[in-house]
């Protein structure tokens, strides 16, 4: 992981801006994972908050460069946590570890 100019590139597939993300702000997080590399048309996000409560699905947009994004309300009290899924429900959670950002008041 490494920070550059507000953005928290959790690693080469998936970046979170800003970081820290902000309680009750929006925070954008894009994809450029296993399942955009190999062909996904549509690629939905699976967040929860402080270990998965709450957790919720949400479809993503794809951008211009092939990637794909969204905006999630930051609503926890410490972080957010997340990973993707297919329109196949083919699944990419980082191998088991899923992603996570923090969240700052």
């Amino acid at each position: 992981m490494y920070v550059a100019q507000g953005r928290n590139f959790l690693d080469n597939r998936v970046d979170v801006i800003p970081s820290p993300s902000l309680k009750d702000h929006h925070a954008t997080i894009r994809y450029e994972g296993l399942l955009q590399k190999c062909g996904a048309d549509r690629v939905f996000i699976h967040y929860g908050f402080d270990g998965w409560h709450n957790s919720s699905v949400t479809e993503m947009r794809r951008e211009p460069d092939g990637s794909f994004a969204c905006s999630i309300p930051m609503q926890g009290q410490r972080e957010c946590n997340f990973c993707f899924k297919d329109a196949a429900d083919n699944w990419d959670n980082n191998n088991g570890w899923n992603w996570a950002t923090d969240i700052r008041y």
